[in-house]
C-alpha cells in the first residue's frame, strides 16, 4: 500500500495550490478518501473529506468555500484544490484512505507554507 502526495510549496497569501495523492497497493475506488493537515505545535486536523463514489464531500469550516476535494477512481488519485490561501492554511497536508479502522493508510505528506 502506498500513498504519495505531490504539489505542496511556497505560495503568497491569496495564491493557489493543488496538491495530489497517488494511491496504490489497494482498491482505491472502494476507500473514503481525505486530506488532513497538521501545523507545528498544533494537532492534526481534517481539511476535507470524500465518498468513494466522489458523490459526497465534507470541508473543515476553515476551508469551505476555498478549498475542493476530488478525486478521478480511474487514476487512483485524490486532489485537493487549495485557493485564497492564508498563512494560516501553513502545515504539512497527509492524505488517508479509510474504509475501516483496520485498513486505513496514510501518505508521508506534502508541505504547504503561505507566506510573503
Amino acid at each position: 500500500v502506498q500513498l504519495v502526495e505531490s504539489g505542496g510549496g511556497l505560495v503568497q497569501p491569496g495564491g493557489s495550490l493543488r496538491l495530489s495523492c497517488a494511491a496504490s497497493g489497494f482498491t482505491f475506488s472502494t476507500y473514503v478518501m481525505s486530506w488532513h493537515r497538521q501545523a507545528p505545535g498544533k494537532e492534526r486536523e481534517l481539511v476535507a473529506s470524500i465518498t468513494s463514489t466522489g458523490g459526497r464531500t465534507n470541508y473543515a469550516n476553515s476551508v469551505k468555500g476555498r478549498f475542493t476535494i476530488s478525486r478521478d477512481n480511474a487514476k487512483n488519485t485524490v486532489y485537493l484544490q487549495m485557493n485564497s490561501l492564508k498563512p494560516e492554511d501553513t502545515a504539512m497536508y497527509y492524505c488517508e484512505a479509510y474504509i475501516t479502522p483496520r485498513n486505513a493508510y496514510w501518505g508521508q505528506g506534502t508541505q504547504v507554507t503561505v507566506s510573503s
